[in-house]
């Protein structure tokens, strides 16, 4: 089962530290070949695990142990497990082969591929974690890679900025995770997931006391889970490091859109599920941030021009269904909608990469138009990336999405209700970016500015790739329906869902009206983009706030750098720096103390003058001052021992 894990990281070793030695071809060969033994045997055992229903968990050894402290090293192989494992190997292989033809000619190329085997290595610590330490061991680890890999070009100023930006929002995740961790091991003394999942019962009704405030255990425990999962998975408030994290290469993201990184905070919310539904408040908070975050970024991709950006903003959308599924208790719909987004949306970024090697590099749509001659093949793999991701019919995005929406509305909760419609009238926004996309880099008028011969379909295995992700976006979801959906599956009985919050669904019992509705939606947004751009000359004027608004991102990005990133800043240089390292610190520490002592030290030093009878008077004097001490100070006479003192003190100059 090990050998899963160990594949990649021989990947990573092999290329990282024997990359200066070996030939080239022979290090990409050798890379692909372990990535694809991982994928052969990740099928393998998905076929024992998930069809023979056969979980395996795999005991390594202590770790950490000291007084009551005992952590292990153990893999947790069960159905979740598998399933992100084949969507992770098969992705990463998939990105792998593509690299070879993307970035063969960057000088750090062994660099680059070695950085994707790492950072799939650790997205598998993670996923197959047997408790919640070394869960963050992975978690920690794909911060790390993805850090690497956004910084990779790290001559480019920007790429810099983004990859410290992606560090320093997903911190704040982090740091609730550790919280989160402490919290559980304080109060069930381990962090094991069996052991913490079965014994969930017994701190449903356990109270922490703040300044007075009766707080439930479970509660707090969820809400920093949840803003750990937010952190990586990018929702509104804490998704400003995704569209930034662009700058990297498209391999980089493509890898953390579909596989890694942002699908680590689905994956611990879908892990912790047991621990959400004893929560008694977190779930309503979890499907309206979920909602919240599916018409921010519907919105937000609007009026963007940056080709990958509008992809990036469309992963946040889809991660907020995910997160909304999980809010209704969902969580095998979320896993299902996971598990079709890896694919056309690793198909949408490869088929954008595509496009922007065509054209020299080139990202801004403005500076597209009328690609579908020139680059049939990246077209027609655009093409269905983006029906998919619409939701259209047939496709794979279909059966995931419009499920989600439809158990949605069995909910009568007013929350979910209105979280449901906020979700539903983001499926417009989703299905007008989209649109909006092929319409300007495959239909518009010619606005190239590079020489239209240098425009060419790229190489074989770029080709190759593209086309496997076509088919798998096409026909994965139908083949998996049953699969994640089936109503007699016993499958998923890892996953917990509160009786008082499952939902009966039956598609037969929905009225035809609900299973229509977010159709509706995506012919309305596609509508849109022809009356945007046919009429667009005769409310621009109307518009132009609006433009500014969702052009902005809602100016996320503007109140934090304004008012949160500012403040900090002159709070850190005016009070930290100026007044307490340069002031208060220096004055009083460190700079003080040493002048003083070095004045000292030079009336001391008075005292060396060389003749015999200054040294002779200085024996008088001390044996004086002995008696002083002797016969006043141990007799009380405190005040008659100060003034011989001052006089001793004030002959000398000392």
């Amino acid at each position: 089962m090990l050998l899963v894990l160990f594949f990649p990281f021989m990947s990573f070793f092999i290329l990282f530290f024997c990359g200066r030695f070996l030939n080239r071809i022979f290090l990409i060969y050798s890379a692909l070949s372990l990535m694809l033994l991982s994928l052969c045997t990740v099928i393998y055992f998905f076929y024992e695990i998930n069809i023979n229903l056969s979980s395996v968990y795999v005991y390594c050894g202590s770790w950490i142990k000291f007084d009551d402290v005992y952590i292990s090293w153990n893999f947790l192989f069960d159905s979740l497990t598998m399933s992100l494992l084949l969507v992770v190997i098969l992705i990463s292989c998939l990105v792998h082969i593509f690299s070879v033809d993307y970035m063969h000619l960057d000088p750090f190329f062994l660099k680059f591929i070695s950085y994707l085997s790492l950072f799939t290595f650790f997205m598998l610590i993670l996923v197959t974690a047997g408790n919640f330490f070394q869960l963050f061991l992975g978690w920690e680890g794909v911060g790390l890679a993805s850090y690497l890999l956004i910084n990779f070009w790290f001559t480019r100023e920007q790429a810099n900025k983004s990859a410290l930006k992606a560090v320093i929002v997903n911190r704040i995740g982090d740091f609730c995770l550790y919280f989160a961790i402490l919290l559980i091991f304080y109060n069930f003394k381990t962090l094991d997931f069996y052991v913490i999942f079965s014994n969930i019962y017994m701190f449903s009704h356990t109270c922490l006391v703040f300044f007075g405030f009766k707080i439930f255990l479970l509660d707090l425990i969820s809400f920093f889970l949840f803003f750990a999962a937010m952190g990586k998975s990018a929702q509104v408030g804490l998704h400003t490091w995704l569209p930034d994290a662009m700058e990297g290469p498209t391999p980089v993201s493509a890898l953390i859109h579909a596989a890694t990184m942002v699908t680590a905070g689905i994956f611990l919310l879908i892990r912790s599920s047991i621990i959400f539904e004893y929560s008694n408040n977190i779930l309503l908070f979890i499907t309206f941030i979920g909602a919240l975050t599916i018409i921010f970024s519907s919105t937000a991709g609007f009026f963007q021009f940056d080709l990958k950006k509008v992809i990036a903003y469309s992963t946040c959308s889809q991660l907020g269904y995910m997160v909304f599924a999980c809010g209704n208790s969902q969580y095998v719909l979320a896993l299902y909608h996971l598990f079709n987004h890896a694919f056309f949306k690793a198909l949408l970024f490869l088929g954008a990469g595509s496009v922007i090697h065509a054209m020299m590099d080139e990202q801004d749509v403005r500076k597209m138009g009328g690609l579908w001659k020139l680059l049939p093949i990246s077209y027609i793999s655009f093409l269905i990336g983006s029906l998919s991701l619409m939701g259209l019919p047939f496709l794979t995005g279909f059966y995931s999405k419009d499920v989600i929406l439809e158990v949605a509305s069995f909910n009568l909760n007013i929350s979910s209700v209105f979280s449901w419609y906020l979700a539903l009238i983001a499926v417009t926004g989703t299905s007008y970016y989209s649109m909006r996309l092929i319409y300007l880099v495959f239909f518009n008028d010619v606005n190239i500015i590079v020489n239209v011969k240098n425009i060419k379909e790229s190489p074989y295995f770029t080709l190759f790739v593209l086309s496997i992700l076509c088919i798998l976006s096409i026909q994965i979801g139908y083949l998996f329906k049953e699969f994640f959906n089936g109503p007699f599956s016993d499958l998923w009985l890892n996953i917990y869902i509160s009786p008082k919050n499952y939902v009966f669904f039956e598609e037969e019992y929905l009225s035809i009206y609900f299973r229509l509705l977010p159709f509706i939606f995506t012919f309305l947004g596609f509508c849109l983009v022809l009356i945007f751009y046919k009429f667009f000359h005769f409310f621009n004027f109307k518009l132009i706030k609006v433009l500014r608004f969702f052009g902005g991102k809602w100016f996320f990005d503007v109140i934090y750098n304004n008012f949160l990133v500012l403040t900090i800043l002159k709070f850190a240089y005016n009070i930290t720096f100026k007044l307490l390292d340069k002031g208060f610190i220096e004055k009083l520490g460190s700079i003080t103390m040493s002048r003083m002592f070095k004045e000292k030290a030079l009336n001391f030093s008075l005292f060396q003058s060389g003749f015999l009878y200054h040294y002779l008077l200085i024996c008088v004097l001390s044996i004086c001052f002995m008696f002083i001490f002797i016969n006043f100070v141990l007799l009380g006479d405190l005040i008659f021992f100060f003034l011989a003192l001052f006089l001793l003190f004030g002959v000398f100059n000392i």
